[in-house]
């Protein structure tokens, strides 16, 4: 579930983020981000990979969007749902779509967060570190 990486030769772990996102420029341009904020990512670029990629990968988090091909992310949330071991990763929404109509179906659905793109990096950070320091995810094995 972690992955172990070295920091002048000492362990540290490094809690697994997945990115699901059809515009591939986002998903690079916040894997980097994540990257040089010391976490691991995992990019999908659809619903349906997304459900699949999780099972495979148990990340600690999930940045997902709504706007999806092959499942949009409500199906995404629903389906994860579904499955004991990834309905307790925690999930936050980064989307275009309108916050009015779609803020409180993403939270009553699961998510823990809701973002309009282009969302605030450190807001952003700030609450996937939150996410992740208060032992939500797989098993509450997360970094501290």
């Amino acid at each position: 579930m972690r992955t172990e990486s070295y920091t002048d030769g000492q362990p540290m772990n490094r809690a697994k983020i997945m990115v699901v996102d059809d515009d591939p420029d986002l998903r690079q341009a916040l894997s980097l981000r994540l990257r040089a904020n010391n976490f691991d990512t995992v990019n999908v670029c659809d619903g349906y990979s997304a459900i699949a990629m999780a099972q495979r990968e148990h990340p600690h988090l999930i940045i997902l969007d709504l706007g999806l091909p092959a499942g949009d992310g409500f199906a995404v949330l629903k389906n994860l749902q579904q499955y004991p071991a990834l309905s307790v990763i925690p999930v936050i929404v980064l989307t275009a779509r309108d916050p009015e109509t779609n803020e409180k179906r993403t939270l009553e659905s699961g998510a823990v967060a809701f973002f309009q793109k282009p969302a605030d990096n450190e807001e952003l950070l700030g609450v996937i570190r939150a996410c992740l320091q208060t032992g939500w995810g797989p098993g509450g094995d997360l970094p501290s």
